[in-house]
């Protein structure tokens, strides 16, 4: 059975704030620049505060948690691609980038 409300409060960790604030940051850098990327910027935003103010207890809205989920999916796949294609060293570094996303995916942002 589907559950009807979701609950997206989370509980980062200190290392899984800091991720995810940098993540948020680098998303925000690249996305400014386009008009089109308005809301994702609006939302990367409030999930930076959000992370800020209180990082063991983040609440975010169910549009806030798609956007970063799915930019955090992304990302994910795009390392990688580039680890696949890569030489030892570049692997070797992407592996634990890679590393980190998966396991925020895994433990936060999983059915």
């Amino acid at each position: 059975m589907k559950k009807l409300f979701k609950n997206y409060t989370y509980d980062f960790d200190k290392n899984e704030a800091k991720i995810l604030t940098s993540f948020c940051k680098q998303a925000i850098e690249q996305m400014s620049s386009n008009q089109d990327f308005y809301k994702d910027v609006k939302a990367f935003e409030s999930i930076r505060e959000k992370i800020a103010n209180d990082p063991f207890e983040v609440k975010m809205t169910k549009d806030e948690n798609t956007r970063l989920v799915h930019q955090l999916k992304e990302n994910r796949k795009h390392i990688k691609a580039t680890m696949e294609k890569s030489g030892f060293l570049k692997k070797w570094f992407y592996k634990s980038m890679f590393k980190q996303y998966d396991n925020l995916l895994e433990t936060h942002f999983s059915n």
